[in-house]
């Protein structure tokens, strides 16, 4: 008889502590694709350099190397060309200087757009809801980044920087049906 009841206190205990939204047990995930900790650090770093004087090895010292950064992409000439032709819209005297000083050098300029972020999805709530497919909560923090540098002959001649400094991302899934939700559709196309 002690035994039935510690089985039956061991088995709503388990239920209890399903149902009291355990999230530690949900799923997580993290990209971390920047060397920079914050989106004011990337953005300070960008800010700090200055045209017609910053050259590669002021870049390297800000940890700015596409080489050792992940999703940077290293631009042609042919590539800046192409972002930066006057349009219909835009004339060559509106283009910044050192874009001008870029497309002027022809192959001796080069550009680098750095992309970087730090996101976190995790899903949150209840873990019993979670785990049934009743409901289902996911949660995205963190921040993107992206900046454009043009070079010439290693120097800087050009940078800009935009992005979102803010993510806060919140995604809730309900089924009504919970696990049967799914099962509906597979049984109508194996017919």
């Amino acid at each position: 008889m002690n035994q039935r009841k510690l089985f039956h206190g061991g088995c709503l205990l388990s239920l209890v502590l399903m149902m009291s939204g355990c999230s530690s047990m949900l799923p997580h995930a993290r990209n971390e694709s920047s060397p920079f900790q914050t989106f004011d650090e990337a953005s300070n770093a960008i800010d700090s350099l200055i045209p017609m004087k910053s050259d590669v090895a002021t870049l390297a010292k800000l940890g700015i190397d596409p080489v050792k950064q992940p999703n940077t992409l290293i631009l042609t000439h042919a590539d800046i060309v192409r972002r930066f032709v006057p349009s219909a819209l835009l004339q060559r005297e509106d283009l910044d200087p050192g874009v001008l000083a870029c497309l002027s050098a022809r192959e001796a300029c080069r550009g680098w757009e750095i992309t970087g972020a730090r996101i976190l999805k995790a899903r949150t709530g209840n873990f019993f809801t979670d785990f049934t497919n009743f409901s289902r909560r996911s949660e995205t923090t963190g921040w993107r980044f992206n900046a454009l540098i043009l070079l010439v002959n290693d120097v800087v001649v050009y940078r800009s920087w935009g992005g979102q400094p803010s993510v806060n991302e919140i995604e809730v899934t309900t089924n009504p049906l919970g696990p049967l939700q799914d099962i509906g559709p597979a049984v109508i196309t194996n017919r």
